[in-house]
Protein backbone atom coordinates (compact mmCIF):
# COMPACT_ATOMS: atom_id res chain seq x y z
CA UNK A 1 0.00 0.00 0.00
CA UNK A 2 1.21 3.01 -0.90
CA UNK A 3 1.97 5.95 2.14
CA UNK A 4 -0.25 9.12 2.53
CA UNK A 5 0.98 11.69 0.88
CA UNK A 6 1.62 15.26 2.02
CA UNK A 7 2.53 18.96 0.90
CA UNK A 8 4.28 21.12 2.91
CA UNK A 9 4.96 24.86 2.06
CA UNK A 10 7.24 26.66 4.42
CA UNK A 11 9.17 23.59 4.97
CA UNK A 12 12.80 25.13 5.29
CA UNK A 13 10.93 27.10 8.48
CA UNK A 14 10.57 26.54 11.81
CA UNK A 15 7.20 24.70 12.05
CA UNK A 16 7.96 22.95 8.39
CA UNK A 17 10.77 21.11 9.81
CA UNK A 18 9.41 19.83 12.81
CA UNK A 19 5.80 19.04 10.92
CA UNK A 20 8.23 17.06 8.16
CA UNK A 21 9.81 15.15 11.26
CA UNK A 22 6.22 14.70 12.77
CA UNK A 23 4.73 13.31 9.38
CA UNK A 24 7.84 11.03 8.08
CA UNK A 25 7.81 9.34 11.64
CA UNK A 26 4.67 8.72 10.58
CA UNK A 27 4.98 7.12 7.51
CA UNK A 28 4.13 9.81 5.21
CA UNK A 29 5.82 10.31 1.65
CA UNK A 30 6.43 14.32 2.37
CA UNK A 31 6.88 16.75 -0.46
CA UNK A 32 7.63 20.30 0.23
CA UNK A 33 7.81 23.79 -2.12
CA UNK A 34 10.54 25.86 -1.68
CA UNK A 35 11.58 29.33 -3.17
CA UNK A 36 13.61 28.99 -6.16
CA UNK A 37 16.83 31.13 -4.11
CA UNK A 38 16.73 29.09 -1.14
CA UNK A 39 19.25 27.15 -0.69
CA UNK A 40 17.14 24.31 0.80
CA UNK A 41 19.52 23.75 4.11
CA UNK A 42 17.47 22.42 6.38
CA UNK A 43 18.77 20.59 9.94
CA UNK A 44 15.29 18.51 10.49
CA UNK A 45 15.71 14.85 10.56
CA UNK A 46 15.22 12.79 7.55
CA UNK A 47 15.47 15.91 5.72
CA UNK A 48 17.12 13.90 2.76
CA UNK A 49 14.00 11.98 2.42
CA UNK A 50 11.93 15.05 1.44
CA UNK A 51 10.50 15.61 -1.92
CA UNK A 52 11.34 19.50 -2.70
CA UNK A 53 9.90 21.36 -5.80
CA UNK A 54 11.23 24.96 -6.68
CA UNK A 55 8.96 27.33 -7.09
CA UNK A 56 7.76 31.02 -6.36
CA UNK A 57 4.23 30.37 -4.63
CA UNK A 58 2.81 33.28 -6.55
CA UNK A 59 3.63 31.83 -9.65
CA UNK A 60 -0.07 29.88 -9.35
CA UNK A 61 -0.05 28.12 -13.11
CA UNK A 62 3.39 26.40 -11.81
CA UNK A 63 2.22 25.81 -8.43
CA UNK A 64 -0.88 24.58 -9.62
CA UNK A 65 0.97 22.05 -11.97
CA UNK A 66 3.33 21.08 -8.70
CA UNK A 67 0.35 19.88 -6.45
CA UNK A 68 -1.93 18.36 -9.77
CA UNK A 69 1.34 15.93 -9.95
CA UNK A 70 1.75 15.69 -5.93
CA UNK A 71 -2.10 15.00 -5.15
CA UNK A 72 -1.61 14.92 -1.73
CA UNK A 73 -4.20 14.17 0.79
CA UNK A 74 -2.60 16.94 3.17
CA UNK A 75 -1.55 20.50 1.85
CA UNK A 76 -0.57 22.63 4.78
CA UNK A 77 0.41 26.36 3.91
CA UNK A 78 3.14 27.31 6.16
CA UNK A 79 4.74 29.68 4.02
CA UNK A 80 4.91 33.36 4.31
CA UNK A 81 6.48 36.77 5.41
CA UNK A 82 6.82 35.44 8.91
CA UNK A 83 7.87 38.99 10.48
CA UNK A 84 5.78 41.50 11.52
CA UNK A 85 8.40 43.94 11.47
CA UNK A 86 9.54 42.90 7.96
CA UNK A 87 6.18 43.12 6.51
CA UNK A 88 5.64 46.95 8.17
CA UNK A 89 9.01 48.05 5.71
CA UNK A 90 7.41 45.85 2.22
CA UNK A 91 3.58 45.61 3.66
CA UNK A 92 2.96 45.21 -0.71
CA UNK A 93 5.01 41.59 -0.29
CA UNK A 94 3.22 40.25 2.68
CA UNK A 95 0.17 41.04 0.89
CA UNK A 96 1.11 39.15 -1.65
CA UNK A 97 2.45 36.69 0.11
CA UNK A 98 0.94 35.99 2.64
CA UNK A 99 -2.70 36.68 1.32
CA UNK A 100 -2.90 36.24 -2.65
CA UNK A 101 -0.20 32.92 -1.90
CA UNK A 102 -2.58 31.35 0.44
CA UNK A 103 -5.45 31.81 -1.89
CA UNK A 104 -3.66 30.33 -4.67
CA UNK A 105 -2.92 27.25 -2.59
CA UNK A 106 -6.54 26.80 -1.84
CA UNK A 107 -7.30 27.20 -5.04
CA UNK A 108 -4.69 24.67 -6.16
CA UNK A 109 -6.09 21.89 -3.40
CA UNK A 110 -9.84 22.69 -4.55
CA UNK A 111 -9.13 21.71 -8.27
CA UNK A 112 -7.27 18.94 -7.51
CA UNK A 113 -10.17 17.68 -5.54
CA UNK A 114 -12.59 18.04 -8.09
CA UNK A 115 -10.62 16.46 -10.60
CA UNK A 116 -9.42 13.56 -8.79
CA UNK A 117 -13.08 13.16 -6.71
CA UNK A 118 -10.30 12.63 -3.77
CA UNK A 119 -10.45 14.71 -0.80
CA UNK A 120 -8.02 17.04 -0.13
CA UNK A 121 -7.45 18.63 3.21
CA UNK A 122 -5.94 22.14 3.29
CA UNK A 123 -4.53 23.73 6.80
CA UNK A 124 -3.93 27.44 6.80
CA UNK A 125 -1.12 28.63 9.50
CA UNK A 126 -2.97 32.06 10.33
CA UNK A 127 -1.98 34.19 13.59
CA UNK A 128 -2.92 35.73 16.43
CA UNK A 129 -2.22 39.21 14.55
CA UNK A 130 -5.69 38.67 12.91
CA UNK A 131 -7.01 39.80 15.97
CA UNK A 132 -4.77 43.05 16.60
CA UNK A 133 -6.77 45.39 19.38
CA UNK A 134 -9.11 43.00 20.75
CA UNK A 135 -11.60 44.42 23.24
CA UNK A 136 -11.56 41.07 25.26
CA UNK A 137 -8.37 38.43 26.84
CA UNK A 138 -8.51 36.23 26.26
CA UNK A 139 -9.34 35.61 22.38
CA UNK A 140 -11.68 32.48 20.33
CA UNK A 141 -12.68 31.80 17.55
CA UNK A 142 -15.51 34.32 17.60
CA UNK A 143 -13.17 37.03 18.22
CA UNK A 144 -13.83 40.03 15.62
CA UNK A 145 -10.60 40.25 13.23
CA UNK A 146 -8.96 43.68 13.65
CA UNK A 147 -5.55 43.68 12.23
CA UNK A 148 -3.05 46.49 13.34
CA UNK A 149 -0.09 45.92 10.73
CA UNK A 150 0.49 45.09 7.18
CA UNK A 151 1.37 40.84 8.50
CA UNK A 152 -1.66 40.86 10.18
CA UNK A 153 -4.15 42.65 7.34
CA UNK A 154 -2.84 39.46 4.89
CA UNK A 155 -3.21 36.64 7.45
CA UNK A 156 -6.86 37.65 8.05
CA UNK A 157 -7.54 37.86 4.52
CA UNK A 158 -6.69 34.20 3.77
CA UNK A 159 -7.95 33.24 7.88
CA UNK A 160 -11.21 34.71 5.77
CA UNK A 161 -10.66 32.90 2.46
CA UNK A 162 -10.12 29.29 4.31
CA UNK A 163 -13.98 29.56 5.25
CA UNK A 164 -14.92 30.75 2.27
CA UNK A 165 -13.31 27.77 0.53
CA UNK A 166 -14.77 25.30 3.27
CA UNK A 167 -18.27 26.45 2.25
CA UNK A 168 -17.20 25.39 -1.64
CA UNK A 169 -16.31 21.85 -0.49
CA UNK A 170 -12.42 22.13 0.59
CA UNK A 171 -11.57 20.42 4.12
CA UNK A 172 -9.89 23.52 5.05
CA UNK A 173 -9.06 24.56 8.75
CA UNK A 174 -7.34 27.74 9.53
CA UNK A 175 -5.29 27.61 12.97
CA UNK A 176 -4.74 30.56 14.80
CA UNK A 177 -1.36 30.21 15.98
CA UNK A 178 -0.48 32.38 18.94
CA UNK A 179 3.42 32.86 19.28
CA UNK A 180 4.94 29.59 19.29
CA UNK A 181 9.03 28.91 19.31
CA UNK A 182 12.03 26.83 19.40
CA UNK A 183 15.61 27.06 18.95
CA UNK A 184 15.29 26.62 15.52
CA UNK A 185 13.63 30.35 15.70
CA UNK A 186 16.13 32.97 13.67
CA UNK A 187 17.24 35.61 15.28
CA UNK A 188 15.12 37.89 13.81
CA UNK A 189 12.52 36.76 16.10
CA UNK A 190 12.49 38.68 19.54
CA UNK A 191 12.76 35.40 21.79
CA UNK A 192 15.61 33.79 19.46
CA UNK A 193 17.33 37.07 19.71
CA UNK A 194 17.37 37.32 23.49
CA UNK A 195 18.08 33.54 24.24
CA UNK A 196 21.13 33.88 21.98
CA UNK A 197 22.67 36.74 22.91
CA UNK A 198 22.34 35.71 26.99
CA UNK A 199 23.67 32.35 25.42
CA UNK A 200 26.91 34.86 24.40
CA UNK A 201 26.65 36.98 27.50
CA UNK A 202 26.95 33.87 29.79
CA UNK A 203 30.09 33.11 28.09
CA UNK A 204 31.64 36.42 28.25
CA UNK A 205 30.79 38.36 25.90
CA UNK A 206 29.62 42.42 26.77
CA UNK A 207 27.21 43.19 24.44
CA UNK A 208 24.16 44.92 25.37
CA UNK A 209 21.05 43.61 24.25
CA UNK A 210 19.09 46.34 22.36
CA UNK A 211 15.22 45.75 22.52
CA UNK A 212 12.20 47.33 22.02
CA UNK A 213 9.04 47.86 23.99
CA UNK A 214 9.27 45.25 27.30
CA UNK A 215 5.75 45.73 29.10
CA UNK A 216 4.29 43.73 25.08
CA UNK A 217 3.01 41.07 26.43
CA UNK A 218 2.44 37.62 24.25
CA UNK A 219 1.16 34.40 24.55
CA UNK A 220 4.06 31.69 24.27
CA UNK A 221 4.20 28.33 23.29
CA UNK A 222 6.25 24.93 22.19
CA UNK A 223 6.67 25.16 18.13
CA UNK A 224 5.92 20.97 18.38
CA UNK A 225 2.95 21.87 20.14
CA UNK A 226 1.66 23.86 17.66
CA UNK A 227 2.55 21.10 14.58
CA UNK A 228 0.75 18.40 16.53
CA UNK A 229 -2.40 21.09 16.78
CA UNK A 230 -2.28 20.83 12.62
CA UNK A 231 -2.02 17.83 12.61
CA UNK A 232 -5.28 17.14 14.54
CA UNK A 233 -6.53 19.56 12.80
CA UNK A 234 -5.90 17.77 9.00
CA UNK A 235 -7.21 14.54 10.70
CA UNK A 236 -10.66 15.68 12.41
CA UNK A 237 -13.46 14.62 10.58
CA UNK A 238 -15.06 18.36 10.27
CA UNK A 239 -12.85 21.36 9.53
CA UNK A 240 -13.20 24.45 11.25
CA UNK A 241 -11.07 27.72 12.95
CA UNK A 242 -9.52 27.21 15.79
CA UNK A 243 -7.39 29.09 18.03
CA UNK A 244 -3.91 27.38 19.49
CA UNK A 245 -2.11 28.83 22.06
CA UNK A 246 -1.37 28.35 26.08
CA UNK A 247 -3.91 30.58 27.22
CA UNK A 248 -1.02 32.50 29.42
CA UNK A 249 0.56 35.69 28.34
CA UNK A 250 3.79 37.22 29.32
CA UNK A 251 5.83 40.24 28.78
CA UNK A 252 9.33 40.45 26.97
CA UNK A 253 10.50 41.92 30.02
CA UNK A 254 9.69 38.09 31.68
CA UNK A 255 11.10 36.71 29.03
CA UNK A 256 14.67 38.43 29.38
CA UNK A 257 14.38 37.53 32.90
CA UNK A 258 13.67 34.17 32.50
CA UNK A 259 16.45 33.86 29.82
CA UNK A 260 19.35 35.40 32.15
CA UNK A 261 18.08 33.19 35.37
CA UNK A 262 18.74 30.15 33.01
CA UNK A 263 22.59 31.41 33.47
CA UNK A 264 22.43 32.83 36.42
CA UNK A 265 22.30 36.17 36.35
CA UNK A 266 20.12 38.47 38.44
CA UNK A 267 21.03 41.53 37.60
CA UNK A 268 20.53 42.11 34.26
CA UNK A 269 19.42 45.59 34.25
CA UNK A 270 22.65 47.05 33.02
CA UNK A 271 22.52 44.34 29.51
CA UNK A 272 19.67 45.98 27.96
CA UNK A 273 18.85 48.69 26.40
CA UNK A 274 15.43 50.61 24.81
CA UNK A 275 16.24 51.19 20.98
CA UNK A 276 13.18 52.93 19.25
CA UNK A 277 14.57 51.85 16.08
CA UNK A 278 12.63 47.92 17.15
CA UNK A 279 9.40 49.84 18.56
CA UNK A 280 6.56 48.93 15.86
CA UNK A 281 4.92 51.91 14.86
CA UNK A 282 1.27 49.76 16.26
CA UNK A 283 1.99 46.73 18.33
CA UNK A 284 -1.27 44.58 19.48
CA UNK A 285 -2.54 44.96 22.97
CA UNK A 286 -2.58 41.86 25.16
CA UNK A 287 -3.19 38.67 23.07
CA UNK A 288 -3.79 35.51 24.81
CA UNK A 289 -5.31 32.10 23.34
CA UNK A 290 -8.85 30.45 24.36
CA UNK A 291 -8.52 27.28 22.85
CA UNK A 292 -11.41 25.69 24.34
CA UNK A 293 -12.28 24.41 20.80
CA UNK A 294 -9.31 23.03 20.02
CA UNK A 295 -8.90 21.01 23.21
CA UNK A 296 -12.53 19.56 23.09
CA UNK A 297 -13.02 18.76 19.26
CA UNK A 298 -9.38 18.29 18.65
CA UNK A 299 -7.94 16.74 22.01
CA UNK A 300 -5.03 19.69 21.71
CA UNK A 301 -3.60 20.81 24.87
CA UNK A 302 0.19 22.20 25.01
CA UNK A 303 2.88 20.09 26.33
CA UNK A 304 5.58 22.83 27.79
CA UNK A 305 5.41 26.21 30.04
CA UNK A 306 6.95 29.12 29.44
CA UNK A 307 9.70 28.63 31.75
CA UNK A 308 10.46 25.38 30.13
CA UNK A 309 10.42 26.62 26.44
CA UNK A 310 12.97 30.21 27.57
CA UNK A 311 15.43 27.37 29.02
CA UNK A 312 15.72 25.26 26.17
CA UNK A 313 16.53 27.58 23.68
CA UNK A 314 18.87 29.27 26.24
CA UNK A 315 20.74 25.52 26.25
CA UNK A 316 20.28 25.01 22.85
CA UNK A 317 21.88 28.47 22.38
CA UNK A 318 24.64 27.85 24.59
CA UNK A 319 25.45 24.70 23.30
Amino acid sequence: MSPRRAFITGITGQDGGYLAERLLADGWEVHGLVRPDDDAHSTFEGAAEVALHRQDILDHDAVDAIVADVAPEHLYNLAGMSSVALAWERPRGAARINAVGAVGLMEAAWRVQERTGTPVRFVQASSAEIFGQPDTAPQDESTPLRPVNPYGAAKAYAHLCAGVYRARGLHASSLVLYNHESPRRPESFVTRKITAAVARIAQGSDEVLALGNLDARRDWGWAPDYVDAMVRAAEHEAADDYVIGTGRSHSVRELVAAAFARVGIEDWDGRVRIDPRFVRPVDATELVADATRARTRLGWAPTMGFVEIVARMVEADLR
